[in-house]
């Protein structure tokens, strides 16, 4: 017998974590992606821009747009840690992997998956300008409702979210369920069944 598929997924359960209740749907990311890709491509006609993304989170996230931008770009990659193997920010940025490309005189957008505090954001944006580029704007998939970003910062945004630790589409625990395709509530698997653990 076929599985209804308008029915809400079973939570999955890794590690000690589950990856409950559907945040955001594929087909929601997928139009939402679509419509900042059209943006994109109209912000930057006649140039090509480079993208940087924020690994590991935001590489699901930059494919997905790039291909819905109708212009050639150009791609590369910084990996930051703030959260280590914990759900919460140690409140230090570190760069463990730097750009392999000069961006100087580029224009360049920074591609995140959340923005969570803003810590990590600001930390890459004040790194990023003292590189010069021609221009530096922001992509975020996510940003929590209770964080307001100055829209001369963030200018591309695709969903708020609430306060609670996300999975899925890229963003992990303890990297796990970055590939589910949509975006999930998470949380201790042993909390779902009440127990304090």
């Amino acid at each position: 017998m076929a599985s209804d598929p308008s029915a809400a997924p079973e939570p999955l359960t890794v590690g000690g974590y589950t990856a409950g209740d559907v945040l955001v749907s594929e087909a929601d990311l997928q139009a939402r992606i679509a419509a900042l890709g059209e943006e994109i491509t109209a912000d930057y006609t006649g140039r090509a821009p480079l993208f940087v993304g924020v690994l590991k989170g935001a590489f699901m996230f930059m494919s997905d747009l790039a291909r819905a931008v109708d212009l050639s770009v150009e791609f590369d990659f910084m990996a930051v840690s703030s959260y280590g193997h914990s759900t919460r920010s140690s409140g230090v940025v570190r760069i463990v992997k730097d750009l392999d490309l000069d961006i100087s005189g580029r224009d360049v957008v920074l591609v995140e998956d959340i923005i969570d505090s803003g810590l990590t954001l600001n930390y890459l944006r004040r790194n990023l300008l003292a590189r010069n580029p021609a221009s530096l704007e922001v992509c975020a998939l996510l940003v929590r409702e209770n964080h307001e970003v100055d829209e001369a910062i963030l200018r591309y945004e695709g969903f708020r979210v609430p306060a609670d630790f996300l999975v899925g589409y890229g963003l992990d625990v303890d990297e796990k369920f970055r590939n589910l395709p949509d975006i999930r509530l998470a949380g201790r698997a042993n909390a779902a069944n009440g127990s304090d653990g």
